[in-house]
């Protein structure tokens, strides 16, 4: 089970958030249909900072066997967090089938 975290959501112009709500969601069911068989409890934490005109969005997930942490930086928003997605996806892909070769490789010896 995958639990979504937005913190800092208010540093962004109130005309993003229903967008920026909409694809947190999808990514979370995606998420929770990816990690359906997994052991723990995942956090899905996405926290928006905003320095000027730049927007720094940083993305994490606690995996078994470390936290997985992507930061994007851009001066569009939603830009920003697509991009954001599509790493944390590449990464966290990786790292999962690494754990499962890990655990594969544990149980046949």
């Amino acid at each position: 089970m995958v639990k979504l975290i937005l913190k800092n959501i208010k540093e962004v112009e109130t005309k993003f958030h229903n967008q920026i709500k909409s694809v947190c969601k999808e990514k979370e069911q995606y998420y929770n249909q990816l990690f359906k068989k997994y052991d723990k409890d995942l956090t899905l934490e996405v926290i928006f900072d905003k320095s000027s005109a730049l927007y720094k969005i940083s993305a994490s997930l606690n995996l078994k066997s470390k936290k997985i942490l992507v930061l994007e930086e851009d001066k569009d928003v939603l830009k920003a967090l697509t991009k954001l997605f599509s790493e944390l996806k590449k990464v966290i892909k990786k790292q999962y089938e690494l754990e499962r070769k890990d655990y594969t490789y544990k149980r046949k010896r």
